[in-house]
């Protein structure tokens, strides 16, 4: 059986919780939604899933969501199919993740995520690529912090 921990060393470093804002823009750069978060990744050792991630999000005006991914592991990938979305990540490098995933209600979506973390191992920032039909229509930008 192929292990998570030893075979994907860059994807363990982000174990633990993230603070951080997510900044939605258009081409131009022109802000469309901005947001606080808070992410934990985890790797259950009860055996349901290798990988397990809450999002929890948290708008100005009160808003709040949380979202679940538990993902799965195999052939040096983690993959993800939930009620909300799936897809796959890998590592590129010692420092990069790169995640293509797509949401189950907007099947003509799909998104590219660049994840680098600090050799600290205490920043992180992030970088989601919306297509549409195969053509960029706007970027997530996300800065977080590690919280201690």
């Amino acid at each position: 059986m192929s292990n998570i921990r030893e075979e994907m060393p860059v994807l363990v470093r982000h174990e633990g919780d993230w603070v951080g804002t997510y900044t939605l823009v258009d081409l131009e750069g022109k802000i469309l939604d901005k947001h606080e978060s808070h992410l934990t990744c985890q790797f259950p050792e009860d055996g349901s899933y290798p990988y397990y991630q809450i999002n929890r999000y948290k708008w100005s005006d009160g808003k709040q969501e949380e979202h679940q991914f538990p993902g799965t592991y195999h052939d040096k990938c983690l993959w993800f199919d939930t009620e909300r979305m799936q897809g796959k990540a890998w590592e590129a490098d010692d420092s990069i993740i790169i995640l293509r995933f797509s949401y189950k209600t907007a099947p003509d979506m799909g998104l590219s995520e660049i994840i680098q973390i600090s050799p600290c191992n205490n920043y992180r920032d992030r970088t989601w690529h919306w297509y549409k039909n195969n053509q960029i229509v706007r970027r997530t930008l996300i800065q977080e912090e590690r919280l201690r």
